[in-house]
């Protein structure tokens, strides 16, 4: 069995962070799903930027779609539902086959509407009726201003993946929105069966106190960070509100992994998958390190529920002059920022284009 067979049947499901036309069209997605185990895709506005700036397929879809009327957002979420739909598609058998847990695809919401709940509702609607997938996720920020939009996604029957979290604290508010949405759906009569999953972004913890700490503390902080994320998931699926809604039909909110790409080229290039291993949880993996922890990667220890040694690690980065809870406050905000430059970097990209058949 190889190591993402044996990551699957640990209970872990295995998810791509990437879409591009190529990896729809070559086959590539197909064989990573036969050949690698994974059962779900997500994407974000850096993803697409990239994308189109380096995929030639692109091109003829970008002229087509320009014209007189048709604003650059329009321009990027027709080609970007195009992709997004094939992959679902894609992902069908599995997502009937689990009956609903795996299989999904992930698309974002406009990161300029991140301040404004009832925009990004509004936004959130529209590209779930467009896509017309049940198995497709739209992704709203977890921040202070995205928590009610998700909320209220969550009571409109809405499938959300959580995104750019950095903390158990965030987590938590992310989790209570979710939860709030819930039990809305549950007093008023409809089905609380509402998907989502909760994305905790781990490798930028350790690029943000890299040459800050103690030798002994390098490439340790994003894995105690997420140990201590998986001691409030624990308890959120033991206490007894969950089981409440749980009783009435919801499914949990599952913890998710993300930005699991090694960036410290000393460390071991799957240090955010060997050491993330844990039941009812997602690791939406970049290519690169899908394809190494297929290689040599290892399935490790199982987080603990009591989240482990993190209660000795964080304590240590503290001492050592980080203030954890400021820099959680600071990753969030900047993650929030990349997102905008990304998706402005995107719309330029997507100017110059158009503007060539002009």
């Amino acid at each position: 069995m190889n190591s993402t067979r044996q990551l699957s049947a640990a209970g872990q499901s295995i998810w791509l962070d990437n879409i591009t036309r190529n990896l729809l069209a070559s086959g590539t997605l197909e064989k990573y799903i036969r050949d690698l185990s994974v059962v779900g895709l997500t994407s974000n506005p850096s993803i697409f930027d990239k994308a189109l700036r380096q995929d030639p397929a692109y091109d003829a879809s970008l002229r087509a779609a320009g014209g007189p009327g048709v604003s650059h957002d329009d321009v990027f979420f027709q080609l970007a539902l195009e992709d997004i739909t094939r992959a679902a598609d894609l992902f069908r058998p599995i997502h009937e086959r689990s009956a609903g847990i795996d299989g999904w695809v992930s698309l974002e919401v406009s990161p300029l509407l991140a301040a404004d709940a009832k925009s990004t509702l509004a936004q959130a609607k529209d590209l779930h009726a467009r896509a017309n997938r049940s198995n497709l996720f739209i992704k709203i920020p977890g921040t202070p201003d995205g928590l009610a939009a998700i909320e209220e996604a969550i009571f409109a029957g809405i499938p959300i993946n959580v995104t750019l979290l950095f903390s158990a604290r965030q987590y938590r508010a992310a989790a209570d929105a979710w939860l709030r949405g819930v039990e809305r759906r549950v007093a008023a009569g409809l089905n609380p069966n509402i998907t989502s999953v909760a994305s905790l972004f781990i490798s930028r913890w350790d690029v943000a106190v890299s040459g800050k700490v103690p030798a002994s503390l390098q490439n340790r902080l994003g894995i105690a960070v997420a140990q201590d994320c998986y001691r409030v998931y624990s308890e959120l699926l033991a206490s007894q509100r969950w089981r409440r809604v749980f009783n009435a039909g919801a499914r949990p909110q599952r913890l998710l992994f993300a930005s699991t790409g090694t960036k410290d080229p000393q460390a071991s290039d799957v240090l955010y998958v060997d050491g993330l291993v844990g039941p009812l949880t997602v690791n939406t993996m970049p290519e690169a390190t899908l394809h190494a922890f297929a290689d040599h990667g290892q399935v490790g220890t199982e987080l603990q529920p009591d989240g482990g040694d993190s209660s000795k690690v964080l304590p240590e980065f503290t001492r050592a002059g980080i203030n954890l809870d400021a820099l959680a406050t600071r990753l969030q905000e900047e993650g929030a920022e990349s997102f905008v430059k990304a998706w402005k970097d995107l719309l330029g990209v997507i100017a110059s284009k158009t503007a060539v058949a002009a």
